[in-house]
């Protein structure tokens, strides 16, 4: 039986999950899962699953990597920049209006994500806008 056949439901419950940058291969009779999930519960699930299938994790073919997302609503962020403050913008993207600042590592909370690069963020102070996500990482 093929690994994929074999761990199916793992890699339909990665995908139902809604696990970001998923990528399942097969290389020497190891299939390898990695991606990131969205939440700690997710991730636990995924393993419960893998456990269901192969309970003493004794055949060895499988290496999953699946990390937990830091970056998710909700969460605090550094404003990593070399050591001037970051521009906040209108929207997403450097030809729209600076609407605030965030001061070189302030900290500030990630509202959504419009795209990889594009972060609504508000900082404490209340001002709301769109940041290049280079300049900012997850508090841990």
């Amino acid at each position: 039986m093929a690994l994929q056949e074999k761990y199916k439901e793992l890699i339909d419950a990665a995908k139902s999950a809604g696990t970001k940058n998923l990528q399942v291969s097969e290389l020497d009779g190891v299939l390898h899962i990695t991606g990131e999930a969205p939440s700690g519960t997710v991730k636990d699930n995924l393993w419960n699953i893998y456990g269901k299938i192969d309970p003493n994790f004794l055949t060895g073919d499988v290496v999953m990597n699946i990390n937990v997302a830091t970056a998710v609503e909700g969460a605090r962020l550094k404003v990593i920049t070399e050591s001037s403050n970051l521009n906040i913008r209108k929207g997403p993207g450097t030809d729209q209006p600076i609407v605030g600042k965030a001061a070189h590592n302030e900290t500030v909370t990630l509202i959504s994500k419009q795209s990889d690069q594009w972060w609504l963020i508000r900082t404490d102070s209340g001002e709301e806008g769109y940041s290049h996500s280079q300049y900012l990482k997850p508090v841990e």
